[in-house]
């Protein structure tokens, strides 16, 4: 395992620990939390921008995904968690399939993108979700073979967003010239590097839950 991998995993298991700790906090805590990631957000967003329309739509964006991120974990944790597991799914499963089988590439925008790693997204995430909803009742206890179709068609969205979302930082990368959004974050670059997808999974999955 050479230092670079060594470091992202370390930095890996040290977000997630403080990450699953803030979400079941909860309310002020949890807000903080938000409020934290949200400004160094911005900040990345705003220095990998170079324009002003650019700059203007990202914060929004973030405003308007960060204040619905909050809401759903106040309504839902089971369902917050779902979708946060499969964003986390959905990148592992790009990673792990694009690093070992490699294959044709993807899209320009993302040189490191590739349909392997788009094909192990879905299916780790489809793997992860079906898991999650056996094993919480808060969401399966309810859910008949009509709602299990939706479910289904929610995880492959879901992740299909996250893969956008990932795409659509890195397009921003590529018209700055730079591989990362930032330095925060040993072995991952920025913040925004590690969140990309769920800036915009998040508050899909708040519109879908308020449908379901």
């Amino acid at each position: 395992m050479n230092n670079e991998l060594k470091k992202r995993l370390f930095t890996s298991i040290i977000i997630s620990l403080l990450t699953v700790f803030f979400i079941f906090q909860g309310n002020v805590i949890f807000a903080l939390f938000i409020i934290c990631i949200f400004f160094i957000s911005v900040f990345e967003w705003i220095n990998l921008c170079n324009n002003k329309f650019s700059k203007f739509f990202g914060i929004n964006l973030l405003i308007v995904s960060f204040s619905l991120t909050y809401i759903l974990r106040d309504k839902s944790l089971s369902f917050f968690i779902f979708v946060i597991l499969i964003s986390i799914s959905s990148d592992i499963g790009g990673f792990v399939f694009g690093k070992t089988f490699g294959g044709k590439k993807l899209t320009k925008i993302s040189p490191n993108k590739t349909y392997a790693g788009a094909f192990g997204s879905y299916i780790l995430s489809f793997i992860t979700g079906l898991i999650y909803l056996n094993i919480q009742t808060d969401l399966s206890v309810s859910i008949n073979n009509d709602f299990k179709i939706i479910y289904l068609f929610l995880i492959f969205f879901i992740s299909t967003i996250n893969q956008l979302g990932d795409l659509t930082i890195s397009y921003f990368k590529r018209i700055k010239k730079v591989s990362d959004t930032g330095n925060l974050l040993p072995g991952h670059g920025g913040l925004l590097d590690r969140i990309d997808g769920m800036i915009f999974t998040l508050p899909v999955g708040y519109i879908f839950y308020q449908f379901l």
